[in-house]
């Protein structure tokens, strides 16, 4: 699983500039649709770009691409429900390649017989389910650059006396679960805590992209309820609801992660 920096509803403005690409952002909701960067282009020899554009593509593994090809025009597709900052990087590179090959931008609105289409499917990990019931799969609003965030999220409540020997193992788990990012928000009244965790990663490029087991996480933390006196889920009434903080214990790339006003 990848945690961190992603892009679905916007744009992630002045990080990216393409001349050939357009970004059509996701919906959400009933659409259901994958964001897209796409290219309308003309090129002189269709084959001898497509194969280039394979070589390219070999070094991002991660990443969907689709092609629709009438004769020299070709309209190239990147899309996903999480445009990480590796596929923006993609559509950098092969944008390098269109200009060395002095390839054409098209009028979206012209119409286009598609007379033969190539797609080349991302690696991906084999879909495990969250097999710990108590970590939620949360997406944030907009930061910096209309930045999102996918974190896991762990609710639970514990006696003030051990919330600070808890914070620490968390964050040691963190560390060893490939995890750069553990913040939270907290409530204490009378002697008890009840806290909102938040895990996971900053910006996702080519050169980095971080893998997250999810249940090897999940399953250290549970390990914790038998070193202290820790349930899931908040004690109390919504008037204890842990809102103050958020309180940072591990952290990169914060501005596209963290509005201190309000954590997800």
């Amino acid at each position: 699983m990848i945690l961190g920096v992603y892009w679905y509803f916007k744009f992630p403005n002045d990080l990216y500039d393409f001349k050939f690409f357009k970004f059509y952002p996701g919906y959400g909701g009933h659409a259901d649709n994958p964001a897209e960067l796409a290219a309308r282009i003309q090129v002189e020899n269709t084959d001898d770009f497509i194969g280039k554009l394979t070589a390219l593509k070999e070094r991002f593994k991660k990443t969907y691409l689709h092609l629709n090809i009438n004769e020299n025009q070709l309209i190239i597709n990147i899309g996903d429900y999480q445009l990480f900052d590796f596929h923006f990087q993609m559509a950098e590179e092969i944008e390098e390649l269109l200009i060395r090959e002095r390839a054409e931008l098209l009028d979206s609105s012209i119409p286009f017989t598609i007379q033969s289409s190539k797609s080349y499917a991302p690696e991906r990990e084999e879909f495990k389910n969250i097999e710990h019931r108590f970590i939620q799969m949360v997406g944030s609003d907009f930061r910096k650059s209309n930045a999102e965030n996918y974190a896991a999220r762990i609710d639970c409540n514990l006696p003030l006396q051990y919330k600070q020997s808890l914070i620490n193992d968390l964050a040691q788990i963190g560390k060893e679960e490939n995890l750069n990012v553990f913040y939270y928000n907290d409530f204490d009244f009378k002697d008890h805590s009840n806290l909102m965790l938040f895990f996971t990663n900053g910006r996702q490029k080519k050169e980095s992209v971080q893998k997250v087991d999810i249940n090897s996480f999940g399953s250290k933390v549970r390990q914790l309820t038998q070193k202290y006196p820790l349930h899931f889920g908040h004690f109390g009434s919504f008037k204890e609801y842990p809102l103050r903080g958020p309180h940072v214990e591990l952290m990169v790339d914060e501005e596209y992660i963290l509005n201190k006003n309000k954590p997800f």
